[in-house]
């Protein structure tokens, strides 16, 4: 089965799609799981906005039609492209749990590198301070690693600032996040 989100949050509305092309109302995504960045078509009549989550898994989908395309980020509008960040940072923090467990379960990638040390301002000093903290009990929330890793204030803005890195970079040597492309819905 491939990897794809089942859902996505709207990142720009374009009730009749770009200014070349069919005039079809165009939708673009963001995908909640994988990060996926997509543009659909929305159905007739059905009128979304930035910040709605949409279903757009097999089953029957309420307001888009089809997935017309997978984009990257140089195919965003402004709008989504600087919307962008805050609604990673928003996926983020809705599920915390998931992240947290990401400071909790990380691992070396290789002799040398740790995937901690791939998030922003993750160094060697940092990592050593998160892996023996999360030897003596695993961290439960965001606030929980920030209480036990003094240094460092705001661990859920550097996962989303690692995914956006993902995001922008094609061709970034480690995917921690972000399933990278190409990808055929």
């Amino acid at each position: 089965m491939p990897l794809r989100d089942e859902t996505a949050v709207v990142l720009d509305f374009l009730p009749k799609g770009h200014a070349t092309g069919r005039p079809e109302p165009l939708v673009q995504l963001l995908g909640n799981k994988y990060f996926t960045l997509l543009e659909a078509v929305a159905r007739e009549g059905i009128v979304v906005k930035h910040g709605d989550k949409v279903y757009i898994g097999d089953g029957e989908r309420k307001e888009i039609d089809h997935i017309k395309r997978r984009i990257n980020m140089n195919d965003l509008t402004t709008f989504a492209r600087s919307e962008l960040p805050f609604i990673i940072e928003k996926i983020v923090k809705d599920e915390e749990a998931r992240f947290v467990d990401f400071y909790n379960k990380s691992q070396p990638i290789s002799t040398r590198v740790h995937q901690l040390e791939l998030l922003p301002g993750i160094g060697k000093k940092h990592m050593f301070d998160i892996l023996g903290e999360r030897k003596k009990a695993p961290f439960k929330s965001f606030e929980d690693i920030k209480s036990r890793i003094r240094l460092l204030s705001d661990p859920a803005n550097l996962i989303a600032k690692r995914i956006v890195k993902e995001m922008e970079n094609e061709n970034e040597r480690f995917r921690l996040f972000v399933l990278g492309m190409p990808h055929r819905f």
